[in-house]
């Protein structure tokens, strides 16, 4: 079958080791399932993987890609959860010591077909276009659950979304908007804050310009570089959620003492589960907000879509369509 691949890793050139080419059909295995690939979206996590992050050398060639809408094996159409845990594990998916996500243990979505485990498939709204779909079980996924299920948001609270261009930060600001968030967002680029304002966000400022008043949550995806904007944004007893750290991990100044004397909370936030993904679903199609698509893709052109992103060209989600 048609697929995206990883041969081999290289933290300086990541693209040198991304094969566009064959591979074989993925094998029927008990308490599994195919679904056909209509359209997937790419995250910083298949550029990751080809520097070596989070995948094991032994583990290649391995298939690349999160996330899938396409149809099961039945032809009802689906989208798929991308969040692999173990067989005996029950309750939150996310906190599965032994999880995983595709690409990583388990064959990714970048192909004709994924084999997945059957209770990873969700049922795709009509309303959703199998590319919409596709933005959903990584990037969006992880936006529903920082602001609702970590960040605990309601209508009516106030959040900061740091960095606005990625796919996990444009979800963020069309999620908080359409669930009634006063939502502020930041970018170094002009013209990513104008578009920041187009997709739902009340303002927009430069990166760490002081703020006309203190934030409910932050939502932080940059890490190191934004972190002390973060904190400073705060009210007191606000909390900073956090999933990434895209401008690197390490931080010059925790700013612990602005934390434990105005008790702000720090909550980490990873993916999210399959009763999530459901709902998320659900809201969507209950009030209209869809994911914003920066470019498609067809996946025999994949190189051009990794490109875009390791250049920082995409303001929200690359989709691959088959």
């Amino acid at each position: 079958m048609f697929a995206v691949y990883a041969s081999s890793f290289s933290a300086d050139d990541p693209l040198s080791g991304l094969v566009v080419g064959e591979r074989p059909d993925p094998e029927p295995r008990d308490g599994w399932t195919t679904v056909s690939v209509k359209a997937a979206s790419l995250n910083h996590h298949d550029l990751w993987s080809l520097r070596g992050v989070g995948l094991r050398e032994e583990a290649l060639p391995m298939i690349l890609g999160c996330d899938a809408a396409g149809l099961d094996e039945d032809g009802n159409e689906v989208l798929v959860h991308a969040v692999v845990s173990d067989p005996d594990w029950s309750g939150d998916e996310t906190l599965d010591p032994k999880r995983s996500l595709l690409s990583e243990r388990h064959q990714g979505t970048f192909a004709d077909t994924v084999l997945v485990p059957r209770r990873n498939v969700v049922p795709k709204p009509a309303s959703l276009s199998f590319e919409e779909a596709a933005c959903l079980p990584t990037a969006w996924l992880t936006a529903y659950r920082m602001l609702f299920v970590q960040g605990g948001l309601k209508a009516g609270d106030s959040v900061l979304v740091q960095g606005a261009s990625g796919g996990v930060a444009t979800a963020l600001i069309v999620l908080g908007r359409a669930a009634g968030l006063k939502v502020l967002a930041t970018s170094r680029d002009e013209g990513k804050r104008a578009r920041a304002l187009e997709i739902g966000a009340h303002e927009v400022f430069e990166s760490g310009a002081r703020l006309p008043f203190k934030v409910d949550a932050v939502m932080e995806t940059v890490g190191r570089a934004t972190w002390s904007h973060s904190i400073r944004a705060l009210r007191p007893g606000g909390a900073i959620v956090i999933s990434g750290t895209t401008s690197g991990p390490q931080l010059d100044d925790a700013e612990l003492t602005r934390i434990f004397f105005l008790q702000l909370r720090v909550v980490g936030s990873t993916m999210g589960t399959r009763g999530e993904l459901a709902s998320l679903t659900q809201m969507l199609d209950a009030t209209g907000a869809r994911p914003l698509i920066d470019r498609t893709v067809p996946m025999t052109e994949a190189r051009d879509g990794f490109a875009a992103m390791a250049e920082g060209q995409q303001f929200g989600k690359i989709v691959f369509t088959r």
